[in-house]
């Protein structure tokens, strides 16, 4: 779709509007001259010809577009319905004033001009006007109101608007965002530029529009579902995504996540850092036919978990009073995307989903996952709108295209699941690690790294090997970091290896040491391991003596 279906396309869709009429003046600014632009204090909406308005007028639409990269416009629409009259005597001010500078000329123009010019001149001494409206600059202020002039611009609203009057009122703002995508997830400006219209004109009274609906941007790849695939291509693509995963993880994964026709859920659980969120990231990018992690997966959720949750508002959304609106949070999203995409896979992650308990925030869907029914939204019976746009109804089933993932640790700060929750759910351990074998693919794919492997991962496997007997390893996520620190230090900061090993040693690996006397003889071991490095070394010693005094030891105490 070109430019300027694009721009009639909205244009369609705003004349739709109720508050438009045949009394009623558009106006469209999306030329280069006259198109929109954010300057100090407001917005200047662009210039216009009001030369010709006629006493019936009933009210004025602005229609204007801004561009944010890499792709995004906005589209937006400014009505003037109540404030038309306001607009009206402006136009015929700034018209007067101008002719009364032209007295010469126009006897008849400046008597004409004399009630109005106390009003424009008394506190605006500098500011000269047009005896024509042909070129009015319209400029929405950070009152929320809008102000023009009609010869000559401002490059700043930051300056006393009182000899104005009260501004001319909006009474809506309707956007636009281009191109149409799954979600309505944007860039941050084009997003931020939504949110600075409605502060300026109260939240209530900005509406978005969809005018371009049967526009998609979702590519072919995208319309395959995860079972119709090949498990090695989507082995493949993993791989290549930098994903390094043994005892047929993928397998079980992808198993897990399609083995039923309609109920798609997948818990991971495991050591922190194995790699539980990647996996369910790379999969979805995988599936998606992405090949990097760069590029924005439009059908793929991130949904962070917080502590706090004890009903469903954290997944399903809520109304909110003030807005006037439905909050979507990041599920509910993953849901209306998935509802409006049936070909497409939609992926949602629950991240560390166990930092609450998961029955109390995740009954309403785990009830919806199992019985079929409708999830419950709110009661209000007419659809309210949603705070990304749209509207959003009172239930809605889930659909078949929706996989769910959750990912939990499992230690002193989570909850354990109920039998309610593993009853319903396929769980994945990816407790199991290699780094052996993580070092090997990460030479091929990080040359970069290859001496700093060389130097301590031989080390970082075998401390993984011991404590991983007491439930205390470390996964890959932890290595690689150590890995960063080695290279970085000793390149960059050109810092001595074995110093180098030492401080991760630790910083890094022995910050998490803790036990009773059946952990001795794993200090022991740990002991002979670091003997070259003398902070490591009085640390698990610091840490033996702990446990002679005190019958444990906590590294972090």
């Amino acid at each position: 779709m070109n430019l300027s279906e694009r721009q009639q396309r909205f244009k369609d869709c705003i004349i739709e509007d109720p508050l438009n009429s045949e009394n009623t003046k558009f106006h469209k600014l999306f030329g280069v001259s006259n198109s929109a632009k954010v300057i100090e204090g407001g917005l200047q909406l662009g210039v216009v010809n009001l030369d010709n308005v006629k006493p019936e007028t009933d009210g004025f639409i602005f229609a204007c577009v801004l561009g944010f990269p890499p792709e995004d416009e906005v589209y937006f629409a400014v009505f003037v319905k109540s404030g038309a009259g306001d607009l009206i005597m402006r136009l015929n001010q700034m018209r007067a004033s101008g002719a009364a500078s032209k007295q010469s000329e126009n006897k008849v123009a400046e008597t004409a001009a004399t009630p109005y010019l106390e009003l424009v001149q008394e506190s605006t001494d500098n500011l000269e006007y047009s005896h024509r409206n042909n070129l009015v600059a319209v400029y929405l202020a950070d009152d929320g109101k809008l102000y023009l002039r009609n010869k000559g611009f401002w490059d700043s609203l930051r300056f006393d608007r009182n000899s104005f009057g009260d501004g001319i009122a909006v009474d809506k703002i309707s956007t636009g965002l281009y191109p149409p995508a799954p979600s309505a997830r944007r860039s941050l400006l084009a997003r931020e530029f939504v949110g600075f219209l409605g502060k300026f004109v109260g939240r209530d009274k900005v509406h978005e529009v969809s005018p371009w609906p049967e526009e998609s941007n979702v590519r072919p790849a995208m319309k395959r579902l995860p079972h119709s695939l090949p498990l090695n291509e989507i082995s493949k693509g993993i791989q290549e995504l930098g994903g390094y995963y043994i005892d047929n993880l993928i397998e079980r994964y992808h198993a897990g996540l399609n083995y039923h026709p309609d109920k798609h859920f997948v818990i991971l659980a495991g050591l922190s850092g194995t790699g539980k969120t990647n996996l369910a990231i790379q999969y979805a990018r995988s599936v998606h036919g992405l090949e990097n992690m760069v590029e924005q997966d439009p059908f793929l959720f991130i949904c962070p978990v917080r502590p706090e949750w004890t009903d469903p508002t954290g997944l399903t959304g809520y109304y909110d009073v003030l807005s006037d609106r439905y909050i979507v949070p990041p599920f509910l999203e993953a849901v209306l995307v998935a509802t409006a995409n049936p070909e497409t896979p939609v992926f949602v992650c629950l991240d560390e989903m166990n930092l609450a308990r998961v029955e109390y925030y995740f009954s309403d869907v785990l009830s919806s996952l199992e019985s079929g029914h409708p999830l419950q939204l709110h009661s209000n019976s007419v659809p309210l709108e949603g705070s990304t746009g749209g509207e959003i109804r009172a239930d809605i089933p889930l659909p078949r295209n929706l996989y769910i993932i959750g990912t939990i640790n499992i230690d002193e700060t989570t909850n354990p699941l109920s039998d309610k929750i593993l009853d319903r759910s396929i769980l994945v351990d990816m407790s199991q690690v290699d780094l052996a074998g993580y070092f090997s693919s990460m030479k091929s794919g990080n040359a970069e790294l290859t001496n700093s492997i060389d130097s301590c991962g031989a080390l970082l496997s075998e401390l993984n090997s011991c404590l991983a007997k007491e439930k205390l390893g470390f996964g890959y996520r932890t290595a690689r970091e150590a890995l960063l620190y080695h290279h970085f230090n000793t390149n960059a900061l050109n810092r001595d290896s074995d110093d180098t090993i030492d401080e991760i040693l630790i910083q890094k690996i022995m910050v998490k040491l803790r036990g009773s006397e059946s952990q001795r003889n794993m200090l022991n071991r740990l002991e002979q391991l670091i003997s070259r490095y003398p902070r490591a070394t009085q640390a698990i010693n610091e840490l033996k003596n702990d446990l002679d005094e005190m019958g444990s030891f906590q590294a972090s105490r």
